[in-house]
């Protein structure tokens, strides 16, 4: 039995062999006078070498390039031994300023804190960033604030706390 199949195994391998030589035939015509082509390779250009030359230059990613010049110990600094005022428990957004009263020739500003009023001068502090009253007019209370950078250094800002209208409730 065993060899029964492998000889009909075999006759069949020579069968196909010989039906496709027509195919074979055909490439073999086809293919006569055909040549492969393959492109050349690109020249290689050399790159002009070039030194470095800005070593010496300020790196700009460092922290001097970004921040302003800072003067070491500019002495700008809050009087932390100096006992608070009133106000100073507050922060500058909260107090309003509802009036002024002259008393002599001295103008005091009129200070409203929650529900409670205070007088206010020249020289006082307000709010919570070490604010102290520069200028005091009719309509505006001018602050000269202490504010600390990212660096922990401090630096003076100008805040300026407006007269608020008296606004009545609506009927």
């Amino acid at each position: 039995m065993r060899t029964i199949v492998l000889s009909l195994l075999c006759l069949t391998l020579v069968a196909c062999g010989e039906e496709h030589e027509d195919i074979k035939e055909w490439m073999k015509e086809s293919t006569k006078n055909l040549k492969g082509r393959v492109q050349p390779l690109p020249e290689i250009r050399v790159a002009a070498i070039t030194g470095y030359e800005a070593a010496d230059l300020v790196d700009p990613f460092q922290a001097r390039k970004i921040e302003p010049d800072k003067k070491p110990g500019s002495g700008i600094a809050p009087d932390l031994n100096r006992r608070k005022e009133p106000l100073e428990a507050y922060p500058l957004e909260s107090l309003k300023m509802v009036g002024t009263l002259m008393m002599g020739k001295m103008i005091h500003a009129v200070i409203q804190a929650d529900k409670t009023l205070y007088q206010v001068k020249i020289g006082n502090y307000m709010g919570q960033n070490f604010g102290m009253v520069t200028e005091i007019s009719e309509s505006e209370v001018v602050l000269k604030e202490l504010v600390q950078d990212a660096t922990g250094e401090y630096t003076e800002r100008t805040s300026v706390l407006q007269l608020q209208e008296n606004q009545e409730p609506k009927k």
